[in-house]
C-alpha cells in the first residue's frame, strides 16, 4: 500500500502536542498583549537623553525594558511556535511577521540606551551602583556593556543599524520558508517495497536502513532537489554572510568571527584551538571510517553509509513512553530533584512529539520567561530519537533552573554554554545503557551509537565550523561565494575529514545548502566545544556523585550572570585550554579500541 504521506496537525493526538495554551489560551489573548505592547512602545523612548540624571532614572529605565521585553518575548515565542506547528499556516506566518516587526521597532526605540550609557562620564555607573542597592542587580550587565564600548556607535548610527535589523533577517527567513514550507522531496521505494516520502524528519532514518539501495536512493533524492536550486541557495547563503560581515565592520571588529564571539566574551583562540586539535586527530576519524567499512562488509563505503549501524541490533522501536522511561533511568545520577523536574516536563505539556505536515524540521527547546520551557521533536522511535529527547530536555531543564534562579536580565544563557547541559544528558544516558547491556552484540551497537556522537558532534560540527571560517573569510577578502566555490570547499573538507577509505560521493557537496544553523553564523562550533565540556562534566558526576551534581547545578542556575568561560570553570572545566577537546578525543580512541575488540 502506498504511503499517504504525513499526518495533518489535526490528526496528532492532544497528549502528543505541547500545551501552547500555557503561553496564551487563544489568539485573542495574544492580540491583546500585542496591542498593549504597541501602545506602550513610546514609553521606551521617554528616557532618551536622561540616563545621566540619576541612579533612579537608570533603574526605572531598566525595569521598564525588562517588563516590556518579557512581554515581547512571550508574544514572539507564541507566534513562532504556532507557526512551527505548521509553517504553511498563513495566519501564523502573519503573526510571526508582526511579532518580528514589533521586536525591530522595540530595538529601534531602545537603540539609544547603550550609546548613552557609554557616553556617561567615567565612573558614573560605579557611582550609581554604590548609591542605589536595587540597581546593583544590573552590575554584570553594565560591565559587559562597557567592555564592548569600542564597538558601540553613536546614537543615530545605532538607530540606523537597529532599523536595518529586519532586513538582516531576510536571508534566514527566505531559507526557512524554502527549507520548511516550500521544498518537497520525491518518494522512494522503502525496504518493504512500498513508497516512502523523503522528508527532513525521515532522512536520517532512511540513511540508517540496512538496505544500501534505500540509503543511496534517499541520499540522491534529497540532495538532487537541493542541487536544482544550488544557485538560489548560494545567493541566499551569500546574502547572510554579507550581512554578518557588514555588521561586524560597522562595529569595528577585526572579523565577523571576532564579532560573533565577542558577545559571549570568547576569544577567537577557542575557535581556532578546536579546529587545530581536531585536525591533529583526523587519523582517528580515518580509523573510524576504516572500521565502519570493514564491519559493514562493503567493498566501497559511501557517504550514504555513514549513518547505518555498523552492528546488528534487535530492531527495537522505542515508543515515546519507552523513551521517557529510558531517559529517566539514564539520568538517575543527577538525583531526585533533577528527575522530579524532568518528570514534570514529561507529564505537563512541555513537548510536541510527532512530525506532521508543514511542521518545522529538527528539534529544539525554547520558551518565554515566566512559563515552562517547550520542546519540539519530530519523534520517529529510533535510538537516536531517545537521545534527542534526553538532549532537548537537557536544554529545557537548563532553562528551567536558570529562569527559576536568575532575574530576567540574566535568565537567558549564552550560546557557548547552551549545548553543555543537553550533551551531558546524552553522555550520562549512553553510560547507563552500556552498563546495562548484557551481551557483546548489544554493547557493540551502543558503542556504535556513541562513536557516531563523536563523528556527528565533535568532528562534523568542527568541519561545519571550518567551512564557515573559510567562506566568511573569503567574503571578507572580497572573493565571490558562488555555488561552485561553496560546493568545492565543502567537498574538499569532506575528503580531508573522512580520508581515503570512503567514496566522497559528489552529491555531498550540496550538504552546506541544507544546514539551518549556517544562518546563525559561528554557532555550530559550540556543539563541539559543548560536547567536549559535557564529556568532562558527565565523568565528574559519575565519579564524584552528589558533590559534582551540586557543583554542576551552580552552572545550570548561572544563566548569563557570569561570562560563559567563568561558568564552566565554576563547574570544573576550562575551555580556553586544549585539554577538554583532547580528552574527549582520547575517549573516542578508547571506544574505537573497544569496538575493534567486540567486532
Amino acid at each position: 500500500m502506498a504511503d499517504r504521506g504525513l499526518c495533518t496537525r489535526e490528526e496528532i493526538p492532544a497528549e502528543a502536542k505541547w500545551a501552547i495554551e500555557d503561553l496564551y489560551k487563544n489568539d485573542d489573548e495574544w492580540e491583546a498583549d500585542f496591542t498593549r505592547l504597541k501602545e506602550h512602545l513610546p514609553e521606551l523612548s521617554a528616557y532618551e537623553g536622561r540616563l545621566g540624571e540619576s541612579a533612579q532614572t537608570l533603574l526605572s529605565m531598566q525595569r521598564l525594558c525588562d517588563k516590556m521585553n518579557m512581554l515581547a518575548e512571550k508574544v514572539y515565542v507564541y507566534a513562532n511556535q504556532r507557526l512551527h506547528e505548521n509553517t504553511d499556516n498563513a495566519v501564523y506566518q502573519n503573526l510571526a511577521s508582526r511579532a518580528q516587526s514589533l521586536l525591530v521597532e522595540m530595538s529601534e526605540r531602545t537603540s539609544y540606551i547603550e550609546p548613552e550609557i557609554m557616553e556617561l562620564p567615567e565612573g558614573t555607573i560605579e557611582k550609581y551602583l554604590q548609591e542605589n542597592g536595587e540597581l546593583r542587580v544590573y552590575g554584570q550587565y553594565f560591565e559587559n556593556m562597557i567592555r564592548q564600548k569600542a564597538h558601540v556607535l553613536p546614537g543615530e548610527m545605532e538607530k540606523l543599524l537597529a532599523s536595518a535589523g529586519e532586513l538582516a533577517e531576510s536571508p534566514k527567513d527566505i531559507f526557512s520558508m524554502f527549507n520548511n514550507a516550500d521544498i518537497r522531496f520525491p518518494k522512494i521505494t522503502g525496504e518493504d517495497g512500498t513508497d516512502v516520502e523523503v522528508t527532513h524528519g525521515r532522512f536520517i532514518s532512511l540513511l540508517q536502513s540496512k538496505d544500501q539501495r534505500v540509503r543511496k536512493d534517499a541520499f540522491e533524492a534529497l540532495y538532487g532537489v537541493y542541487e536544482k536550486f544550488r544557485n538560489t541557495l548560494a545567493a541566499t547563503y551569500r546574502a547572510n554572510v554579507k550581512q554578518e560581515v557588514f555588521f561586524a565592520r560597522a562595529r569595528r571588529y577585526g572579523s565577523d568571527l571576532e564579532g560573533a564571539l565577542d558577545g559571549s566574551h570568547i576569544p577567537v583562540s577557542v575557535y581556532d584551538n578546536l579546529i587545530h586539535v581536531v585536525h591533529e586527530h583526523l587519523p582517528l576519524m580515518h580509523r573510524y571510517v576504516k572500521i565502519r567499512k570493514k564491519l559493514l562488509g562493503l567493498d566501497e563505503l559511501h557517504m550514504y553509509d555513514l549513518y547505518t549501524p555498523m552492528t546488528e541490533n534487535s530492531g527495537e522501536h522505542f515508543s515515546f513512553e519507552d523513551a521517557k522511561e529510558t531517559v529517566l533511568e539514564g539520568l538517575a545520577p543527577m538525583g531526585e530533584e533533577y528527575l522530579s523536574h524532568l518528570k514534570d516536563g514529561f507529564e505537563h505539556g512541555w513537548i510536541d512529539v510527532y512530525e506532521n505536515q508543514g511542521k518545522r524540521s529538527g528539534a529544539y527547546s525554547w520558551g518565554a520567561y515566566g512559563t515552562h520551557p517547550y520542546v519540539l521533536l519530530n519523534y520517529q522511535g529510533t535510538l537516536n530519537d531517545v537521545f534527542t529527547l534526553a538532549h532537548e530536555m537537557g536544554h529545557a531543564l537548563h532553562s528551567w533552573y536558570s529562569d527559576e534562579t536568575q532575574p530576567y536580565i540574566y535568565a537567558g544563557y549564552r550560546i557557548f554554554v547552551a549545548e553543555v547541559a543537553s550533551t551531558c544528558n546524552e553522555a550520562l544516558l549512553i553510560h547507563h545503557l552500556l552498563k546495562k547491556a548484557k551481551d557483546p552484540k548489544t554493547k557493540a551497537y551502543l558503542i556504535n551509537y556513541f562513536l557516531e556522537q563523536f563523528r556527528t558532534t565533535l568532528y562534523r560540527q568542527t568541519m561545519f565550523a571550518e567551512f564557515e571560517k573559510i567562506t566568511h573569510g573569503l567574503q571578507e577578502a572580497g572573493e565571490a561565494l558562488t555555488a561552485e566555490r561553496l560546493c568545492s570547499i565543502y567537498y574538499d573538507l569532506n575528503k580531508a575529514y573522512f580520508g581515503e577509505d570512503i567514496c566522497i560521493d559528489r552529491p555531498i557537496e550540496m550538504e552546506w545548502a541544507r544546514i539551518p544553523h549556517f544562518y546563525t553564523p559561528f554557532y555550530v562550533y559550540q556543539y563541539a566545544t559543548g560536547f567536549s565540556a559535557a564529556i568532562a562534566l558527565s565523568g565528574k558526576i559519575l565519579r564524584e556523585g552528589e558533590a559534582a551534581v551540586e557543583q554542576y547545578k551552580k552552572f545550570l542556575k548561572g544563566g548569563s550572570s557570569m561570562y560563559p568561560l567563568e561558568l564552566l570553570r565554576l563547574a570544573g572545566v576550562d575551555m580556553e585550554q586544549k585539554k577538554p577537546v583532547e580528552d574527549a578525543l582520547l575517549v573516542f580512541s578508547e571506544y574505537l579500541d573497544e569496538m575493534e575488540r567486540l567486532a
